[in-house]
């Protein structure tokens, strides 16, 4: 089995990490955009240009699915993903994981980058499926960009500065950029109020990569003995994880199967 994952830069990570422990028999193929991140400063239409390319570099590896490790790609593009590459190559997008935290009960807030908030794409899975919980929608200003270049400085930086706009009363943060999962715990940190409950923080990774295994047919039981290789492609060049991938856990998991530069 094989599985692709795309993103402008190490946002995949989280995704690719959850696939290893499910599935290490698994082969990877990591699919990046260094010299066109990050995408959430483009328009829709260059964005939506720049996936395609991304991902018909993932597909030319003949993977059985390709997940977009992305939330903003997921927003512009994914309908023009599955509509150049379905139904030969399932693709799986990445949503906000609103309604598992809805469940709660409690007010919540969707973390996310700033062409994410206030979309009508995040608007709408708030109508759908927040079943009338409050929801807080907070932009995270720099933070992925501090995230995918691994500077500590701007990351805790970003990070107060996103949960200065959070609401007290948040029981439950949505993360809604797949960069925000390598930093989960600092973001904990930051939201959590004194005397008051821990804060809940929902992620995509694992319930995409649930999704994809499901498209597949596969169970998350992995081959005897088996570990699968992982091919990192950089503008469709094959590559190495870029360096700041070491500064998160999961990409250390992924640094034994996987050069890095």
């Amino acid at each position: 089995m094989k599985i692709a994952l795309m993103d402008s830069g190490i946002g995949l990570l989280a995704a690719a990490a959850a696939v290893r422990r499910l599935r290490p028999d698994a082969e990877l193929v990591l699919s990046l955009d260094p010299a066109g991140m990050p995408w959430g400063a483009r328009t829709p239409e260059n964005l939506t240009e720049r996936a395609l390319a991304v991902a018909e570099a993932a597909a030319a590896h003949s993977p059985d699915a390709l997940i977009v490790g992305c939330n903003t790609a997921t927003v512009h593009a994914l309908t023009a993903l599955r509509a150049a590459l379905e139904p030969d190559l399932p693709v799986i997008g990445t949503v906000p994981a609103i309604k598992p935290a809805a469940a709660g009960g409690g007010p919540v807030a969707i973390w996310a980058t700033p062409a994410t908030t206030g979309s009508p794409y995040q608007q709408n899975l708030i109508r759908d499926f927040a079943d009338g919980v409050p929801v807080t929608e907070v932009p995270c200003w720099g933070l992925a960009e501090a995230v995918e270049h691994a500077d500590q400085t701007a990351i805790d930086e970003a990070v107060a500065a996103a949960a200065e706009l959070t609401p007290a009363d948040v029981t439950t943060v949505v993360l809604g950029c797949t960069h925000y999962e390598l930093v989960a715990e600092r973001i904990r940190a930051a939201v959590r109020r004194p005397d008051g409950p821990p804060q809940a923080l929902h992620g995509s990774a694992g319930a995409v990569v649930a999704q994809a295994l499901r498209r597949l047919g596969a169970r998350p039981e992995p081959e005897a003995g088996t570990e699968g290789r992982v091919t990192v492609l950089l503008n469709g060049r094959q590559g190495a994880l870029p360096a700041p991938a070491l500064a998160y856990a999961e990409g250390r998991l992924l640094q034994q199967a996987a050069p890095v530069r």
